[in-house]
């Protein structure tokens, strides 16, 4: 089960952007706790409480109990809206939560024993696909995560969302039957060189060879026949070498 945060608040009397800026103004967080069937609860958190832990990894799955002036409700963060200069929260969503709700939560994934998949030694990249795997349980039943042991994968090998251990009273909520969690690949540096290989060779033997009826290479244009050759047809006789005589017309 994910661990417990306490978070201390107090009520908002005003709703509304007025009531927010209000807050803002004593050095709190406007929020609001919504869900099992109760009204809307309009609260202002002190930060300390809550700043820390929104950083964390997990956030939106670990339960927290917020202190309203005295009285506990038991609660899941769903939503922080954050200032994009300061990065500072701006407003909180909680979703009140009782001992039999159905909850929908997403659940980090862990990869561990790297040094002992031959793949990545051999220089293989852990390709990634599922960074968090949504599940739906009650509250006591949240995994805190799900581990992923890469003990002898070669490059090539797949981890499927079925080796995954899944607590009972969980279930995973996905649209393929068995996904893809992650894989070994190939490195880059190989996989580029084995496509440029292969487009190379490919370009080579796309490439067109001229040749002559006799199935002899044709030559280049503008190159002189080779010696013995008859010039090619309506071609001008060869000029006579420096000092030879020029050769005597042919008789008729």
């Amino acid at each position: 089960m994910a661990e417990m945060t306490k978070v201390v608040a107090k009520k908002r009397d005003r709703a509304g952007k007025g009531g927010a800026r209000s807050s803002r103004r004593d050095g709190l967080i406007p929020a609001v706790i919504y869900g099992d069937k109760q009204p809307p609860l309009m609260i202002a958190v002190e930060p300390t409480s809550v700043e820390r832990e929104m950083h964390k990894e997990g956030f939106f799955n670990h339960r927290v109990k917020i202190d309203v002036e005295g009285t506990t409700v038991d609660a899941l963060p769903r939503d922080v809206q954050v200032d994009p200069v300061t990065d500072k929260p701006l407003h909180l969503d909680f979703l009140r939560i009782g001992p039999d709700s159905i909850i929908t939560v997403q659940v980090p994934v862990h990869f561990k024993n790297e040094a002992a998949a031959p793949g990545i030694k051999r220089g293989g990249v852990l390709n990634i696909v599922m960074h968090e795997i949504t599940v739906r349980t009650k509250p006591d039943s949240i995994p805190e995560l799900f581990e992923v042991d890469l003990t002898g994968l070669e490059i090539g090998h797949s981890v499927h969302l079925s080796a995954l251990k899944v607590p009972e009273g969980v279930r995973v909520v996905t649209r393929d039957k068995n996904p893809t969690v992650a894989s070994i690949a190939a490195p880059t540096v190989v996989r580029e060189a084995a496509a440029q290989a292969a487009a190379d060779a490919a370009a080579a033997a796309a490439a067109p060879v001229a040749a002559t009826p006799e199935g002899g290479a044709a030559p280049a244009a503008g190159a002189a026949p080779a010696a013995g050759a008859a010039p090619a047809a309506g071609a001008a006789p060869a000029a006579p070498a420096a000092g030879g005589k020029a050769p005597a017309p042919a008789k008729k």
